[in-house]
């Protein structure tokens, strides 16, 4: 995603009408120092209230394209490319060994990345998995510039394009673990703001962090911690307050649990 989150919705929408069930959605984009990005990601956080997503539970992930541990505005250098590619190409891998179906959808954002998301699922996706091409009238474009125009109506002859895609990792399995991935790193950025984060709060908000981090949902930090949940949301309010400062981000910038999730998860487990 460049900019736009109606890429993401037009295609998840598209994906519901045809009967996919889907868990979660991940959304890779550039850098937030880019005020197009932190509203496309602040409207697709309010799309994504409460785990829910239009009456489905689903829950929603972002990550920045970086090279050298710094998100990228574009990608304008081979180097920047390469390491685009070997990011696209750990996210499939990872998924993939975690057994997901995946629907990956090469639309908005960067050419580029469209590019070497594709070269990727050639190695890492199997027959079960689908690559897409987003198909949006120009007209209508235009209409939905800048998430104006969030969920398409069907008239307006949005539609997903399956586009054919050889499993090369399939067929010649040689290839896919010429490129495996190791797990996952956070940025030394994030480090140091993870241990920032932390040195702020107190013993019961680090708790309600870790289980957070770990995966719980609000409601589940609260039973594992014999609280309520209101106070489970007292400590995340002071969280991401703290998070807020840590990274820099803008007061108008909608933020979840989920944020803690993707940021201090791998901390956690490695600190």
């Amino acid at each position: 995603m460049g900019g736009q989150a109606q890429v993401v919705t037009f295609a998840l929408d598209a994906l519901f009408a045809q009967g996919e069930t889907l868990a979660s959605a991940l959304v890779l984009h550039l850098s937030t120092d880019e005020p197009r990005v932190r509203r496309a990601l602040a409207q697709l956080s309010v799309e994504f209230a409460g785990d829910r997503y239009r009456g489905h539970p689903m829950t929603l992930r972002h990550l920045p394209i970086q090279a050298d541990g710094r998100a990228l505005p574009d990608i304008q250098t081979p180097h920047e490319a390469e390491c685009v590619w070997s990011l696209g190409r750990e996210v499939l891998a990872t998924l993939k060994q975690n057994g997901q179906r995946l629907h990956v959808c090469i639309a908005g954002g960067p050419r580029l990345l469209a590019l070497t998301l594709t070269t990727a699922a050639m190695l890492h996706c199997d027959e079960r998995d689908r690559l897409w091409h987003l198909y949006t009238p120009r007209a209508f474009i235009e209409q939905a510039r800048d998430g104006a125009i969030l969920h398409a109506p069907p008239e307006a002859g949005v539609r997903l394009i399956p586009v054919p895609l050889t499993p090369l990792g399939v067929y010649f399995p040689a290839l896919r673990s010429l490129t495996q991935p190791a797990s996952f790193a956070p940025p030394p950025d994030d480090v140091t703001r993870c241990a920032a984060v932390w040195a702020r709060l107190t013993d019961r908000e680090k708790d309600a962090l870790r289980m957070l981090a770990e995966g719980l949902r609000p409601q589940e930090a609260a039973d594992a911690l014999r609280v309520t949940l209101k106070t489970i949301d007292t400590f995340k309010t002071k969280i991401l307050a703290e998070c807020r400062i840590a990274w820099e981000l803008p007061e108008g910038m909608h933020l979840t649990y989920h944020f803690v999730r993707e940021k201090f998860g791998r901390w956690i487990r490695d600190w």
